[in-house]
C-alpha cells in the first residue's frame, strides 16, 4: 500500500486540501476550486492530472461523472496518519471540560455519564464510555485481527462488562496464532483476572521449560541429539536441538517418544510465550486510536468513524475506554485531542 512519503509535495498538498474540504463541506472537491485555494499558482488542468494520479492510487474517487473528487477510506487513513495537523485544546476548553465532567461530589458513574455527554456535545456525534472493570474476573477474551500489525482485544468480565482494546501485534504473529490464543485463554483462564492469567501462564512456562531441559539432557546424553545456537542462554527456546543418528531411534521407542515430547514442548512454550506477550499488550494498550469506515466493522458501524482512547487507574492499568462515533467526516483535528484529554481527566477522577 502506498504511503504518504511515496507522494511528492504537490500530491500531498492536493490530497490534504481535498480531504480538509470534504470534511468541512461533505461535497466533492473540483480542480477549479483547488486552483483558487492552493498557495502556489497551479492551473486546473495541472491539478486534474495530480487528482487522476491520486485516484489511480485509490486515495480519492469521483462519485459522479464530471464531478469533483472525494477521499476514499484509504485517502482518509493516509490523511489522518500522515497529513493531519492536530491542534491542542485551549485553556478555556480544558477548564470547560473539567467543570462539566468533574463538577462537585460526583460518583464514578456520574463522571462517566458526564464524559459521554460532553464528548457527544463537543463532537456533534455520539459519545460513549465503557465502564471500568477494576481487575474483574474474565469470562471471555478474544483477539480479532484488524490488519497485519494490529488486533482488537475483546474482554468480557464475569460481571458482564465489555472492553475493547487495540494492540500492536508482535511481529510474525499470525491470525491463526491469535485464534489459538483465544481458544486457550477461554478454556483455561476463565474466572481469573488478567494479572492472575499472566501469572498462571508464567508458572506453566517455567514448569514446561524444566521438563524440556530434563528430556533434552536425556537424549543428548544418549548421543541422539545436541544443542546448537544460543548455547549460553538459559532459555530453551533460544537454542536448537539437532537430532542425529536417526537409524538408532527406530530401535529405541522411548527415545522417539522423548523427542516427540520435546517437539510438543517447544511448540507449547512458543505459544505460551506469545500468550504472555498478548496479555501484557492487552493491559498496556494506550493512546488515541482511529477506525475509519470499514476498518471498524468489528463494531458493526461500517461507514462510520470511531475515535477511542483508554483511560487508566492510579497504577496505569487500562480500566475502560471512551470515545466518539460519527460519520467519516468527523473533525479529527478537534476530536482527537478532546478524546485524549477527556480520557486522561476521567482516569484522574475515578481514582
Amino acid at each position: 500500500m502506498v504511503g504518504v512519503m511515496d507522494l511528492n509535495e504537490r500530491s500531498r498538498e492536493i490530497l490534504r486540501r481535498v480531504v480538509e474540504t470534504y470534511l468541512e463541506t461533505g461535497e466533492p472537491v473540483g480542480s477549479r476550486f483547488l486552483s483558487r485555494q492552493m498557495p502556489v499558482s497551479l492551473s486546473a488542468a495541472s491539478i486534474r492530472n495530480v487528482m487522476s494520479d491520486l485516484e489511480a492510487l485509490g486515495l480519492i474517487f469521483s462519485p459522479h461523472t464530471s464531478a469533483g473528487r472525494m477521499p476514499t477510506e484509504a485517502g482518509l487513513r493516509m490523511f489522518v496518519d500522515g497529513l493531519l495537523e492536530i491542534g491542542d485544546l485551549t485553556d478555556e476548553e480544558r477548564i470547560s471540560i473539567e467543570r462539566q465532567v468533574a463538577g462537585s461530589h460526583k460518583s464514578v458513574e456520574d463522571v462517566l455519564d458526564e464524559a459521554s455527554k460532553l464528548l457527544s456535545g463537543l463532537s456533534h456525534a455520539a459519545g460513549f464510555v465503557v465502564a471500568p472493570t477494576y481487575d474483574a474476573a474474565l469470562k471471555h477474551v478474544e483477539f480479532v485481527p484488524i490488519d497485519a500489525n494490529r488486533a482488537l482485544v475483546v474482554i468480557v468480565t464475569e460481571g458482564g462488562a465489555v472492553e475493547n482494546r487495540v494492540i500492536d501485534v508482535p511481529k510474525g504473529l499470525t491470525p491463526s496464532a491469535l485464534a489459538e490464543a483465544t481458544n486457550y485463554l477461554n478454556a483455561q483462564l476463565r474466572g481469573r483476572t488478567l494479572e492472575e492469567a499472566k501469572a498462571y501462564i508464567a508458572r506453566e512456562l517455567e514448569s514446561q521449560k524444566a521438563e524440556l531441559n530434563v528430556l533434552s539432557a536425556k537424549v543428548i546424553e544418549a548421543g541422539l541429539a545436541t544443542w546448537s545456537g544460543g548455547a549460553a542462554s538459559s532459555d530453551p527456546l533460544a537454542k536448537s536441538l539437532i537430532v542425529r543418528g536417526r537409524s538408532r531411534l527406530l530401535e529405541d521407542v522411548h527415545a522417539v517418544e522423548d523427542l516427540e515430547r520435546i517437539r510438543l514442548l517447544f511448540d507449547d512454550l512458543e505459544n505460551k510465550r506469545d500468550l504472555v506477550q498478548l496479555l501484557g499488550l492487552a493491559e498496556e494498550a494506550d493512546g488515541v486510536r482511529i477506525f475509519i469506515g470499514s476498518e471498524n466493522k468489528l463494531f458493526s458501524l461500517s461507514g462510520s468513524s470511531l475515535v477511542v482512547s483508554p483511560y487508566m487507574d492510579a497504577q496505569q492499568r487500562v480500566v475502560g475506554v471512551l470515545g466518539v462515533i460519527g460519520p467519516t467526516r468527523l473533525n479529527y483535528a478537534r476530536i482527537i485531542p478532546m478524546v485524549d484529554y477527556t480520557a486522561k481527566l476521567v482516569g484522574r477522577l475515578i481514582n
